[in-house]
C-alpha cells in the first residue's frame, strides 16, 4: 500500500575530512550571490534545536543550469507536436550536449571552486547536469556562507542552513541549486497495492539487514474464491450488497487478458510485440530475484512469450552509505514494485527489451540520478516510473533539476511515464487536494488508474475509474463503506497549464486550486488498469511462514497502470516503425479522433466481493469478507464523460490508438 511520505535524514556519515579550509573559500559576501529558495521554510530560529556536527560528512550535488532552457523547451515542444516541421526529428545526446548542456568550462569552474574549498569532487554525468562533491559540515558552512543547524520538524530533527546558500559570482549564473546540504529531500514511495486488509506486497524487512541484502518481504497471497475473468463466479452465499449478489473479484488478470482487452494481442501474436524498443524501469534498490521471478512468471502464465536474458539487463547502484536501516526506504517493499514493473512491461510488450535501473535509495535526488543516467546516455526509448512524492511540496532545486532531465528526454525522443498515485486526491494525507510530483510535471505522461471488467472472451466489458470504497461483512451485516485507495489526480499548484491541455481539459478543472485567472496542469493524461480488485496476477519470491519461495498474488496500483501503458506504447513503436517520444501533444490531439481513446466513465453500483486471509498468507487466523465498490464518487476528483481528473483522456482503444498515436 502507498505509504505516507515524510522528511527523511539524508546520507550523513560521522567523521570529518582532514585539512583546513582555504581562506579563499570564505570570500566577501560582496563577491557572492544567493541561490534563490535554497533555504527551507521550516528552518526557523524558533525550530532550531542545536548546531550541526561540524565533523559530519555531507554528500551533495551542485546542479547546473541548462544553456538556453527556454530554447530547449521550445524545441522539445516542436519535436513532440504533430504538425510541426520538426516533429519526431529528435536530437542525439551529443547534439543535446553541444546545444544545451552546461559546457565543460562551466563544469571545470565549478569543480575548481569545490576543490579549492577542500571538497572531494565526485561524478559528473555525461550531460554535465551536476557536479557531485563531499566534505565536512564545517567546509560546507565556509564554502556556502551559511551556518548549519539542527531543526525540529514534525517530530524529526533535520539539518539545514540558516539562510539561502551563496556561491561566488563567477559561477552563480550557472548554478541551478544544491541538493543534499539540507535534509528536505523527500523519499519516493512505490505505488503498488494488493488492496488487502492487513498486508501489502512487500512490507518492512529485518532492521538489521542492509538494503543490498534485504530478504524478501513477508508472504502474501489471495485466499479465494475468485474469478478467472470478470463475473465468472457470483457470490450466492453472502447477503446481497445494495440488493445485488456480487461477482467474486478476479484472481488476477494474466498478460494475455490485458493484451486482449487493450487490443494489442492480435499484433503480438503476429510478432509486432515491441521489438526494437527498450523500456527502462526506474525504482529504488534491486530485487535479487527479479529476473528469476519474472522469467518463472512468464513460463507459468504466458508460455508463448518467455522472458530471456537477451531481453533483460539491469544496473543497480550501490546502497547509499548511512541507509543501512531498510526501514528508511522499505527496501523489501520495493522488490514487489520492481517485479510488478518488469512482469507488466513484458506481459504487454513481450518482444521489447527491458532495462532495469535501481537507484541507491528512495530519496528524490538519488532516483533522479538513475533517471538522468538513462536520459544522458539515451539508454532507452521509454521509461516507466512507478513512484512519487506525497503532493508537490518538493525542494525547488529538485523540481528544476527534474524538469531539465525531462526536457532532455523529450528532445531525444524518450517518453517518460509516471504513476499518478494511489491515494486519490491526497486529502486524507495532506488535508487538501493535490496531485503528486513527479507525475504533475508538464514534461511527463501521468498515467492514472482504472478498474476494468474483462470477460471470458478477453474483451473489455466496462472500464471505470479506480477509487475504492470497502464494506466489511461482519456477522451478516455490511459495515459503513470506507474509502481505501484510488488513482491520483487533480490540478497542480506548482505548474501552469501546459500548451497541450489548453482547450481540451475543461476550464473548471484547470482553474481548481488557482488564484485569479491562473490555470494549472491537470493530472493524469491517460489511464490503464490500476484497481487491485480488478488487478494483475504477479509472481514474486516472498518469505512465508514455511520458507522463502516464489508464489503469485493479485496486485494493482498506478504502479501497474504505468508499465502497462508503457508496454502498449512499445507495441505502437514496433507497429509504426518509430519511437513516439513525449506523447502528450499527440495524445491530446487524438481526442478529436472518434474511437481512438476509450472514454472511461463512471459505472453505477459496480462492486466485487473479496475474501482475504486475515494474516495475508493462510486461513490459520481466519478469513475476512468484504465488498469493494468501484469508482467511489466522494472525492474532490471524479470520473466523468470526456477528460476527467481520475482517468485523464481515457484508456487505449486497440489498433486505432496504436496507429494514430
Amino acid at each position: 500500500m502507498r505509504r505516507s511520505l515524510t522528511l527523511l535524514v539524508a546520507a550523513v556519515v560521522a567523521g570529518g575530512l582532514a585539512g583546513a579550509v582555504p581562506a579563499a573559500a570564505g570570500a566577501s559576501t560582496d563577491d557572492r550571490a544567493a541561490i534563490p529558495r535554497s533555504h527551507p521554510s521550516w528552518a526557523t530560529p524558533k525550530s532550531k534545536v542545536g548546531d550541526a556536527d561540524q565533523g559530519a560528512r555531507i554528500d551533495f550535488r551542485v546542479y547546473l543550469k541548462t544553456r538556453n532552457q527556454a530554447g530547449a523547451e521550445a524545441l522539445a515542444r516542436a519535436v513532440s507536436t504533430p504538425g510541426s516541421a520538426q516533429f519526431h526529428h529528435y536530437l542525439s545526446p551529443a547534439q543535446v550536449r553541444s546545444q544545451f548542456a552546461p559546457t565543460k568550462s562551466t563544469v571545470d569552474e565549478v569543480r575548481s571552486w569545490l576543490t579549492g574549498a577542500g571538497f572531494r569532487v565526485g561524478d559528473v554525468p555525461s550531460n554535465n547536469m551536476y557536479v557531485a562533491a563531499s566534505g565536512s559540515a564545517a567546509q560546507v558552512q565556509q564554502a556556502f556562507g551559511v551556518q548549519l543547524g539542527k531543526y525540529s520538524v514534525g517530530g524529526t530533527t533535520l539539518r539545514a542552513a540558516d539562510k539561502d546558500l551563496t556561491v561566488p559570482n563567477a559561477i552563480a549564473k550557472d548554478v541551478l541549486g544544491v541538493s543534499g546540504v539540507d535534509q528536505t529531500t523527500a523519499r519516493k514511495a512505490p505505488r503498488h497495492t494488493t488492496g488487502a486488509n492487513t498486508k501489502t506486497a512487500g512490507t518492512r524487512a529485518s532492521r538489521s539487514a542492509k538494503p543490498g541484502a534485504v530478504p524478501p518481504g513477508p508472504g502474501f497471497r489471495n485466499s479465494g474464491p475468485c474469478s478467472a475473468f470478470y463475473g465468472e463466479r457470483i457470490d450466492t452465499t453472502d447477503p446481497a450488497y445494495k440488493g445485488v449478489q456480487r461477482p467474486y473479484a478476479p484472481c488476477g488478470y494474466k498478460p494475455g487478458q490485458l493484451r486482449s482487452a487493450y487490443g494489442v494481442d492480435g499484433l503480438v501474436n503476429k510478432g509486432i510485440d515491441g521489438r526494437g524498443t527498450t523500456v527502462a524501469i526506474v525504482d529504488a534498490f534491486g530485487s535479487p530475484t527479479i529476473f528469476k521471478d519474472a522469467s518463472t512468471y512468464a513460463k507459468k502464465n504466458d508460455p508463448a512469450h518467455p522472458l530471456t536474458r537477451a531481453l533483460y539487463s539491469e544496473k543497480v547502484y550501490p546502497p547509499t552509505p548511512g541507509m543501512e536501516d531498510p526501514d528508511q526506504c522499505d527496501a523489501a517493499g520495493w522488490y514487489g514494485e520492481e517485479t510488478l514493473d518488469v512482469e507488466a512491461v513484458h506481459g504487454l510488450a513481450p518482444g521489447a527489451k527491458i532495462y532495469f535501473v535501481g537507484a541507491a535509495d528512495c530519496m528524490d535526488n538519488n532516483i533522479d540520478i538513475a533517471l538522468n543516467d538513462i536520459v544522458a546516455n539515451r539508454s532507452a526509448d521509454l521509461v516507466s516510473n512507478s513512484y512519487g512524492d506525497l503532493g508537490e511540496d518538493v525542494p525547488a532545486e529538485e523540481v528544476q533539476a527534474f524538469n531539465q532531465i525531462a526536457v532532455q528526454a523529450a528532445l531525444e525522443g524518450i517518453g517518460l511515464y509516471f504513476s499518478s498515485g494511489d491515494s486519490g486526491d491526497e486529502v486524507d494525507n495532506l488535508g487538501f487536494p493535490s496531485p503528486d510530483f513527479s507525475a504533475s510535471s508538464p514534461w511527463v505522461t501521468a498515467v492514472g488508474g482504472t478498474a476494468i471488467a474483462i470477460g471470458a472472451d478477453g474483451k473489455r466489458q466496462f472500464e471505470t475509474g479506480w477509487e475504492t470504497n470497502k464494506s466489511s461483512l461482519v456477522n451478516g451485516v455490511y459495515s459503513t463503506p470506507v474509502y481505501t485507495s484510488g488513482g491520483g489526480g487533480g490540478t497542480s499548484r506548482l505548474f501552469a497549464e501546459p500548451f497541450y491541455q489548453k482547450g481540451i481539459v475543461p476550464d473548471a478543472l484547470a482553474a481548481k486550486n488557482q488564484t485569479g485567472n491562473a490555470r494549472g496542469r491537470v493530472v493524469p493524461d491517460i489511464s490503464a488498469v490500476g484497481d487491485p480488485n480488478t488487478g494483475f496476477l504477479v509472481g514474486q519470491t516472498q518469505t512465508f511462514s514455511d520458507g522463502v519461495y516464489y508464489d503469485q498474488y493479485r496486485i494493482g496500483g498506478t504502479s501497474l497502470a504505468s508499465p502497462v501503458f508503457a508496454g502498449i506504447v512499445a507495441v505502437a513503436d514496433d507497429l509504426d516503425h518509430f519511437h513516439h517520444g513525449f506523447i502528450n501533444p499527440a495524445l491530446y490531439q487524438l481526442t478529436s479522433r472518434t474511437g481512438v481513446i476509450y472514454d472511461v466513465q463512471h459505472v453505477d453500483n459496480a462492486a466485487v466481493q473479496r475474501i482475504d486471509f486475515a494474516n495475508g498468507e493462510n486461513a490459520s487466523d481466519g478469513l475476512l469478507d468484504s465488498v469493494r465498490e468501484l469508482d467511489y464518487q466522494g472525492l474532490t476528483i471524479h470520473t466523468t464523460r470526456g477528460y476527467d481528473d481520475i482517468t485523464g483522456l481515457g484508456s487505449p482503444n486497440g489498433l486505432p490508438f496504436l496507429l494514430l498515436l
